[in-house]
């Protein structure tokens, strides 16, 4: 039999900014769109951030998640993944804001502490749409992204064992892996676990496929057969890095909150069509794509019945 494939989509991010592309979503209308759409291609699992409709700043209150949330939710039945990273300038608790309201079948959680850079793009922006961006952008070169040991387990704690949340574990580089063996060797994890491999982010492990094949190393040495791996490739590299995670036994995520384009000179108008071009090369490579419903059973989900939406 041909071994099921997860596609996951990342909507829209915190970290392009609507001067990056008129195609990010930066409305809850935007979002709710894109997200159904994106299902609709065959996303099984659909990563959300939440935006301000007025000028697409990064939102955290649980208010606007529920802009679009509900319409998501009664149109498809994918699983709906919330980030708990929300934007490098957010506190924890506004992180879990949208996560806890509506106590969430999937949520991201860091896995470590990193210099999450993302300025050197200013360089290409010759002009910008609202006054916050550049500022934002910025930021990143003297800004940490916070996700210290504390952290995760408040993460754990108050999404996991209070809610039944299960988790894409986001790992950035190897330090990560050995960051969420403590937390499985303390009982405060438990299988089946579902690893996002991060490469290419400026701070983190670079795209080498080298470094895919050594996360993917240690990650057997670390979990056994206890887990599921996915890879998020940052940018241009999003398309290489995830067809050779696929040929690797793992699956896809892909999304305008990594990568804004479909390859060199394409940008991408929506996450519809960037679903649709990895589900075509998976299918073409004699994969087959996982739906909603055994998403669920491969990663041991609660069930969307189980999420106030």
């Amino acid at each position: 039999m041909a071994r099921k494939v997860i596609i996951t989509c990342a909507v829209t991010g915190s970290i392009h900014t609507p001067s990056m592309s008129p195609y990010l979503p930066a409305t809850p209308d935007d979002i709710a769109r894109e997200a159904i759409a994106a299902a609709k291609a065959g996303a099984a699992i659909l990563h959300l951030h939440a935006r301000h409709a007025e000028d697409g700043r990064p939102a955290f209150d649980a208010a606007t998640y529920r802009q679009f949330l509900p319409r998501i939710h009664q149109a498809t039945d994918a699983v709906i993944n919330i980030t708990t990273g929300g934007a490098v300038n957010m506190t924890l608790d506004e992180r879990l804001a949208g996560a806890l309201d509506v106590s969430a079948e999937m949520a991201s959680c860091n896995m470590g502490s990193m210099n999450f850079a993302i300025f050197p793009i200013l360089d290409k922006m010759k002009a910008f749409k609202h006054a916050w961006e550049r500022d934002f952008i910025e930021g990143s070169r003297r800004s940490i992204f916070r996700n210290t040991f504390a952290d995760i387990e408040e993460v754990l704690e108050r999404l996991g064992q209070r809610h039944g949340t299960r988790f894409e574990f986001e790992c950035y580089d190897v330090g990560h892996l050995y960051n969420l063996k403590h937390f499985v060797d303390r009982g405060l994890v438990k299988g089946p676990i579902f690893l996002q491999f991060v490469l290419g982010i400026l701070g983190g492990i670079g795209p080498d496929p080298e470094n895919l094949v050594h996360m993917k190393r240690i990650a057997d040495k670390l979990f056994g057969d206890t887990y599921r791996w996915s890879v998020l490739g940052a940018g241009k590299h999003q398309l290489p890095l995830i067809t050779q995670a696929a040929l690797m036994g793992g699956n896809v995520r892909v999304g305008l909150e990594d990568s804004l384009s479909l390859g060199p000179g394409r940008p991408a108008t929506s996450n519809a069509e960037q679903v649709e071009l990895i589900r075509d090369v998976l299918v073409r490579l004699g994969f087959e794509i996982a739906t909603p419903a055994e998403a669920r059973d491969m990663l041991g989900l609660k069930g969307r019945d189980k999420v106030r939406l």
